[in-house]
């Protein structure tokens, strides 16, 4: 090794040698107590030159998906760092996590805040520390949500398409869909791409719980960007499919009353297809909700009751049709994806519409 690869970088105040890990405390607030609020962080190091790699969960305080699989990367150590530099924050909200809250003490929205300001409200301030001493000394990142709470989600990349360094990662990671879009302004992913460090954000499973299924997928993705960066070595595990989506559509209640769903995440929906059936509370069917478009249910309400207009079914529409997705559905099961679609299901429940066939797959 080369005096210049045997240099330390600079985390968080620290030096951080080749083949090293750290355990960093990054101060990004104060309590109510005057005391300081920081969120751990740890730092691995491979013997040789490479990439830095940010990996965050619970931007979002509740969605704890993503604390789940930094946590397992963190204690199962599931592959050996060879190149570059991996930054692992399992929990970024920290206020948020500990109150079981998407959102800051100040009621602002995180992931609405970056790049922030030093002087700004507490969102603004700590986004800003996050951004100047973790985003900006990283070369991608990958940030770990799920839907937002009474939500549940079949696992879906959401990238900006048009950057190359960001399509790299997102199709290496090995979701089945791909949700091609900028991002929300001011949000995590869209300021630290615009800023050069290419980003993408997973989307699965549901607020609130560490589900194993999407804890492995979350694992398996994570080695797989590494290996696509050359950070470690080994042979990517390739999905069952995957997919790009340009074009995603909200299916809305139309009327008040009790749901029956009639479709799971991950099913393939046809245009007109019965996505659920409002009932009153004696049992008398007020509405059919049918699929809008054709395509691939990528989000669903856990919530079965419902008021017009609230969001009942998220359908993402494939690029190239749906016929791969589902033939790679129907052929032999075991795969990852087939066990996230069969476990994210169990938390709904889904029963045929009267007198018709669901159709789904």
């Amino acid at each position: 090794m080369s005096a210049s690869q045997r240099q330390p970088i600079e985390i968080i105040g620290r030096k951080i040698y080749p083949r090293e890990r750290a355990d960093l405390l990054l101060e990004v607030a104060e309590t109510y107590l005057g005391t300081t609020l920081s969120i751990p962080v740890q730092v691995w190091r491979g013997a040789e030159p490479g990439p830095t790699l940010l990996v965050t969960g619970a931007v979002h305080g509740d969605e704890i998906n993503g604390t789940g699989i930094v946590r397992e990367v963190m204690f199962e150590h599931p592959f050996d760092l060879v190149a570059g530099t991996l930054i692992l924050v399992p929990i970024v909200n920290l206020p948020g996590f500990f109150r079981h809250s998407r959102y800051m003490p100040d009621r602002r929205d995180l992931n609405r805040s970056f790049p922030g300001l030093a002087e700004g409200s507490l969102a603004s301030r700590y986004a800003h520390a996050l951004f100047t001493e973790l985003i900006q000394k990283s070369d991608f990142a990958l940030d770990l949500h799920t839907p937002a709470v009474r939500r549940t989600g079949f696992p879906n990349i959401r990238a900006n398409l048009d950057d190359a360094g960001v399509a790299r990662i997102a199709f290496a990671f090995g979701s089945g869909l791909v949700v091609n879009g900028k991002g929300p302004p001011s949000s995590l992913r869209r300021v630290a791409t615009r800023n050069g460090c290419p980003t993408v954000c997973l989307e699965a499973g549901e607020a609130l719980k560490f589900e194993p299924s999407i804890v492995k997928l979350g694992v398996r993705g994570i080695r797989n960007v590494l290996i696509e960066l050359g950070m470690i070595e080994g042979e990517m595990e390739r999905p069952l499919f995957q997919a790009q989506v340009n074009v995603t559509k909200w299916a809305r209640a139309k009327a008040g009353g009790l749901l029956r769903l009639h479709v799971g995440p991950g099913h393939i929906v046809e245009e007109g297809m019965p996505l659920a059936t409002t009932m009153d509370f004696l049992g008398q069917e007020s509405n059919v909700l049918t699929a809008p478009v054709a395509g691939v249910v990528i989000g669903l309400t856990t919530l079965p009751a419902v008021s017009p207009g609230d969001p009942v079914c998220h359908i993402g529409v494939p690029e190239d049709g749906l016929e791969p997705i589902r033939e790679a559905f129907e052929g032999p099961g075991g795969s990852l994806l087939q066990r996230v679609r069969d476990d994210l299901s169990t938390n709904v429940v889904v029963s045929e519409p009267e007198g018709e066939e669901a159709g789904t797959v």
